[in-house]
């Protein structure tokens, strides 16, 4: 089977010594991550393989240690001895009790919906120096409402970064499409660990707001106040690696749309945010 090339080069892996050189500024090192649309940074695996260093850094580089991972569940990014490694204070949240429950031994964890009214938290703010969530908004309703919470639980220049899937990549917009008993029952039988009861359960994804577009973005952001927005897309995905010919058709149409800069059939964005 012919492999498709998107890895990581070890001179684009350091990522601590490519913010250096880039300035400690929030654009710069976001800038130092957007790298050129024909680096293998334009492809989704290049968002996953360095998702957690980005946190890594932003924690260290703008001393914000005290971080709450929205909807970490039982799969938070990193465990009680990561985190404490890296110098940071995690807090696992989700809307799920149950869920919580099953967090690593010795995680802290906190119980509230982050679309919600903040009732649990007793209308609490200023709580948080990062915010910070991986495969979550595509599941919250009220997604407009969640990143004005974010900015209320953020303290003074704290930062709010999530990582999700977009419309209208195709996979995702099948999904979003067929009714979710179908695409359970799909899922459940390409990824049994997906199956109700297993090590990553599947859950209704509605994508509100789950789009690339620098317009849409911005304009549903600009209520909340924040005073940065960075946007940060990726294009490209595996469910086609395992047949040939259409593999390829696929990577070559998504390294082109990463050139010209299509934000309609981006896969995942990173969006990033400051109060």
């Amino acid at each position: 089977m012919t492999s498709i090339d998107v890895s990581i080069s070890n001179a684009e892996r350091p990522v601590s010594r490519r913010i250096a050189e880039g300035g400690s500024g929030l654009a710069q090192l976001i800038a130092s991550y957007r790298g050129d649309e024909t680096s293998p940074r334009w492809h989704s695996q290049w968002a996953w393989d360095n998702y957690e260093g980005l946190i890594a850094d932003l924690s260290r580089r703008l001393q914000l240690p005290d971080i709450c991972e929205i909807g970490g569940g039982r799969d938070p990014m990193f465990d009680a001895d990561q985190a404490a490694a890296k110098g940071i204070n995690l807090i696992v949240n989700d809307i799920d009790a149950g869920e919580l429950a099953l967090a690593p031994p010795g995680m802290p964890t906190v119980r509230f919906d982050v679309a919600g009214d903040l009732r649990e938290l007793d209308g609490a703010s200023d709580l948080y120096d990062m915010m910070i969530s991986r495969m979550v908004f595509e599941h919250i309703d009220g997604v407009p409402q969640a990143w004005r919470n974010i900015r209320r639980l953020l303290r003074p220049g704290g930062i709010g970064l999530a990582f999700f899937p977009t419309l209208y990549s195709w996979p995702f917009l099948i999904n979003h499409l067929i009714p979710e008993s179908a695409s359970r029952r799909l899922v459940h039988a390409l990824f049994p660990n997906r199956a109700d009861g297993g090590g990553d359960p599947k859950f209704p994804a509605l994508y509100d707001h789950c789009v690339s577009s620098e317009r849409k973005i911005r304009q549903m952001l600009a209520p909340a106040g924040f005073s940065e927005i960075h946007i940060v897309p990726f294009w490209g995905h595996g469910y086609l690696d395992r047949i040939p010919v259409a593999r390829e058709i696929d990577v070559a149409l998504n390294r082109l749309a990463a050139r010209r800069d299509w934000r309609l059939i981006t896969t995942y964005t990173f969006v990033l945010v400051r109060k």
